[in-house]
């Protein structure tokens, strides 16, 4: 099929980049296909390509769709006429078929619904309002003779012309940056291609503003890779309309940061807070068990053991046939692993589907499914019975969820950086009320898991809080 992917020829070692067009120019050493010829294929070894190529193009054209035109009046209507006894050829068509042209509108109905069939394209693709504008347009204007545009215009003059409607439609957003001022967003990602992709965005007060896309595949992506780009962005933009750029905490998007601040003493670099509290969600549901580690460890390991058991018993449901069989809803428990707060959200979904989980391991049905491998149905079986178990699932969920809350309060487009400095300190304290509630001690007494989760946070807080959190939290109104 088609798409961009990075090739290596096995015969001579080049690289380049492209799909089957020009891995077939590469090795027929077709030129004009922006690739070189391979050096190393020599003439008797061409000719046999050649002949392998044309025997594969008369293959695909003997198996092209050979079209059928349609009837103009269909298979049921001449059903009823024949029936009726009246010679379909000499049925006088009706001045409200005249009217309406409804032979024309079916044969078009058809070319459309094979336009969508014949590539696979999704329905929903008919709710495109530019879809509905298309037609309705050609329609009333009667543009007699007219084409549709073929590959190349779709893909060079009018792909060009549109780039610069987008552009004057933008432009009055582009005149008040200089007025309030914006934010740079950094957001790293992948494609269905598995291309490293870095989106760099504009927020402002009306909303985001998608700015480019800096594909990162092939490149080392440290602070100086980074600090690059964000300075080509700023340079865009202008250093005096930004006031941050947010991007994620990790250690080299940080030094990225520090660079930038060094260069435009106006602008700062602000962690990602979503980011934020999910490492902290992480730190806290899987704890390592290192050397500097061990009064987390010993405190956490047993969220982590909870969460390892459900991803066990998720994984073996999910896997198996019993799941398609008897309850197609468990396919709720599927959680994406990059997802933010993926442990909590997992754990949810468990506890949503505690009764029909429940069910499936007590039901009938289930003695013959767990011959597969009994030491696992077993263990399965015990866990989603255990009340003991639940009960653990039940108070992590408690006292994780002011993190949650607050994580997913942030995770959306509206404005909430000058909410963040109060939201930190209400989060915390509602944790600890959680804890302390759980182990019925006092405000006066001591916890050692509080005092974990505490430390936890605050040292999260402390990485990432910025002098624009406390002016933001000024500047609030109440």
């Amino acid at each position: 099929g088609g798409g961009n992917y990075e090739i290596k020829c096995n015969i001579c070692d080049f690289t380049f980049n492209g799909s089957y067009t020009r891995v077939r120019a590469h090795l027929l050493k077709i030129t004009g296909k922006g690739v070189r010829g391979c050096q190393k294929i020599t003439n008797a070894k061409l000719i046999d390509l050649k002949k392998i190529d044309n025997e594969a193009t008369l293959r695909v054209e003997k198996s092209k769709t050979k079209y059928v035109s349609l009837s103009l009046v269909s298979t049921q209507h001449q059903m009823d006429t024949n029936t009726l006894g009246v010679d379909p050829k000499k049925r006088k068509t009706s001045t409200l078929e005249s009217a309406f042209n409804l032979q024309a509108r079916e044969t078009l109905d058809h070319e459309i619904a094979r336009m969508f069939y014949s590539p696979g394209k999704p329905f929903h693709l008919a709710r495109n309002p530019h879809y509905r504008k298309a037609f309705a347009y050609a329609a009333n204007n009667y543009i007699d003779g007219y084409q549709p545009p073929g590959y190349n215009k779709l893909r060079t003059t009018l792909l060009q012309n549109e780039k610069r409607h987008v552009e004057n439609l933008l432009q009055p957003i582009k005149n008040v940056w200089s007025q309030k001022g914006l934010s740079i967003v950094g957001d790293e990602w992948s494609d269905p291609q598995r291309r490293s992709l870095i989106n760099f965005m504009i927020v402002m007060e009306s909303g985001p503003m998608f700015l480019k896309t800096i594909d990162c595949s092939n490149e080392i992506k440290d602070k100086d890779f980074i600090a690059k780009h964000m300075r080509e962005v700023i340079m865009e933009v202008g250093p005096s309309n930004i006031v941050q750029i947010v991007i994620n905490n990790a250690a080299v998007c940080k030094a990225a940061g520090l660079i930038i601040e060094a260069e435009f003493p106006s602008i700062y670099w602000t962690p990602c807070v979503v980011h934020t509290l999910n490492l902290a969600l992480k730190n806290i549901c899987a704890a390592k068990n290192i050397e500097k580690n061990n009064v987390v460890y010993q405190e956490c390991s047993w969220i982590t053991q909870i969460a390892e058991d459900a991803m066990f018993v998720k994984n073996y449901v999910m896997s198996h046939s019993m799941r398609l069989s008897i309850f197609n809803s468990l396919k709720l428990l599927s959680i994406a692993p990059t997802r933010f707060a993926s442990t909590i959200v997992m754990l949810k979904r468990f506890k949503q589907l505690k009764k029909g989980l429940q069910e499936m391991v007590i039901s009938d049905q289930w003695s013959s499914y767990k011959e597969d491998d009994v030491a696992k149905a077993k263990f399965v079986k015990n866990t989603l019975l255990d009340d003991n178990w639940w009960d653990k699932v039940d108070y992590i969920l408690s006292f994780t969820s002011p993190i949650y809350d607050v994580l997913r309060r942030t995770n959306t487009e509206a404005s909430s950086l000058h909410l963040v400095y109060e939201m930190w300190d209400s989060m915390i304290e509602k944790v600890k009320n959680v804890i302390y509630q759980y182990e019925g001690k006092e405000e006066s007494e001591g916890s050692t898991f509080y005092e974990v989760v505490h430390s936890i946070l605050i040292d999260r807080w402390t990485k990432s809080s910025t002098p624009l959190h406390c002016l933001a939290h000024s500047l609030n109104p109440r």
